[in-house]
């Protein structure tokens, strides 16, 4: 008989994505990762408007941040805009393995520049979540 992981093992090795909890489009994104890795093993989530948020981050370095989606690997890590996406495709395996590796072959900078221009217009084109309350079982995923 094999035992499971302990909670903190498991969290140690998985990655945390920090989102807008007001975006419509971040929320969106949260759903598209949580449909993807249903065992919870690669990602948690926490917004940025969070408790969690401001603890795992020193406070000199928040204000120059994103207010859009940031991950923050296991390692430590802080990945931003398109890099942070490319990450979580990659991290989800299968065909957004393949994904990911694509769009690493076109340059940051162009990729950076399209995610910034999306991240500017995202609360023009996408309404705020009605009610981003999950199952119980997504519920136990985020974090304040």
């Amino acid at each position: 008989m094999t035992s499971s992981p302990d909670r903190a093992a498991v969290l140690a090795e998985t990655d945390r994505i920090f989102y807008d909890g007001n975006c419509a489009l971040c929320d969106r994104g949260v759903r598209f990762v949580l449909n993807r890795d249903p065992g919870g093993k690669a990602f948690r989530f926490a917004p940025l408007q969070g408790d969690t948020f401001r603890k795992s981050l020193p406070p000199a370095l928040i204000p120059g941040l994103p207010d859009s989606m940031l991950v923050q690997t296991g390692d430590g890590r802080l990945l931003m805009q398109s890099e942070a996406w490319v990450h979580i495709l990659n991290r989800l395996g299968g065909r957004w393995r393949l994904i990911s590796a694509l769009l690493r072959v076109i340059p940051r900078p162009i990729r950076d520049a399209v995610y910034d221009w999306i991240a500017r217009v995202r609360h023009r084109l996408f309404r705020p979540p009605v009610c981003p309350i999950g199952a119980p079982g997504e519920r136990a995923r985020f974090d304040p």
